[in-house]
């Protein structure tokens, strides 16, 4: 990649593609039910829920992670939870260096210290920023690259209710196990709309090569997932629009792509029941100068012959 103006990488948007069956793909935290728009019957997906797969497999793969779950924390440390990981981190670093301080090893500080540094050194806060509420050595970094905060479906979705038993009581004073409910979706084709900002990529310290491995993060987080609600998920396309000018983009690329099916969309059950309609993303894309190429990647044949070969679209390699 050729910088462009200084600036670390070049501005682009994200639209990826997965499928989901007989699964959640994103339930609400207060009802577990999975988010849906009542009027348009479109499956919603977070962006909180696209950056905790993609987290979640840099920790798995040993990648510096800033945000998880997990704690290591020295008995009786006291603090806010962004406070104790930066204490976390300034431990992980110093160790790793020896003798080495962790304020030597994490360049950049900020003001009040390094926690500025430590946090840059986390793939995560290169990519979707971060806050630091240690006292004396606040930070807060908005990420350069972003999702949607809500995420519809390509298609409409009738809900289907689930029931299920458990073989535990839910207490003491109960012999028997629980029964539980909820929706489950048939099939929906999510799409996910993101976007990488050049100029926040310059605060984070965000690398071209952090933007390949998110994708490849991406692209197999989905794919391995294997909880209960979330394991019959496949991903399907991935596109990155990329920007010849940090300061233009198209309009609405997020409706560009069309879903079209012979039956209603409530009735469709995997993708042999409709064909997706590129062309107006192709015509957009071969009209907007300020477009540069469109990386994508795909392991379906049948996608990959509707858009191989247009112009501007390239081959990503990805796995």
């Amino acid at each position: 990649m050729i910088e462009t103006n200084g600036l670390p990488v070049d501005k682009s948007e994200i639209l990826f593609l997965y499928e989901s069956s007989y699964s959640v793909p994103n339930g609400d935290p207060f009802t577990s039910e999975q988010r849906y728009d009542e009027e348009t019957k479109k499956v919603l997906v977070s962006d909180v829920r696209i950056k905790r797969f993609i987290r979640d497999y840099f920790d798995e793969l040993g990648k510096v992670v800033y945000v998880i779950d997990r704690r290591t924390n020295v008995e009786g440390e006291k603090g806010s939870g962004s406070e104790l990981r930066i204490n976390e981190l300034e431990r992980l670093f110093k160790d790793n260096a020896g003798d080495e301080s962790a304020t030597t090893k994490a360049k950049g500080k900020s003001k009040g210290g390094n926690a500025l540094g430590l946090m840059q050194q986390c793939i995560d806060v290169r990519l979707f920023g971060g806050i630091s509420t240690k006292v004396g050595d606040a930070v807060n970094l908005t990420g350069p690259v972003q999702f949607a905060l809500l995420n519809p479906s390509l298609n409409k979705v009738d809900l289907r209710m689930h029931q299920n038993t458990s073989v535990f009581s839910s207490s003491e004073e109960k012999s028997r196990g629980a029964i539980g409910t909820t929706t489950v979706v048939p099939y929906s084709l999510n799409q996910i709309h993101g976007w990488i900002n050049p100029y926040s990529a310059k605060h984070t310290k965000l690398k071209q090569d952090d933007v390949t491995e998110m994708f490849r993060a991406l692209w197999a987080s989905i794919n391995n997932a294997n909880t209960r609600s979330k394991s019959n998920q496949n991903s399907l396309l991935l596109l990155q629009i990329v920007y010849a000018d940090a300061n233009k983009k198209l309009y609405g690329v997020d409706r560009l792509i069309k879903l079209n099916a012979e039956k209603q969309e409530e009735q469709i059950r995997s993708s042999d029941d409709y064909t997706l309609d590129f062309s107006k993303l192709k015509e957009m894309i071969d009209k907007f100068e300020g477009v540069k190429q469109v990386n994508f990647y795909t392991e379906s044949p049948d996608v990959r012959k509707e858009i191989e070969g247009a112009n501007k679209f390239s081959p990503m390699e990805l796995l």
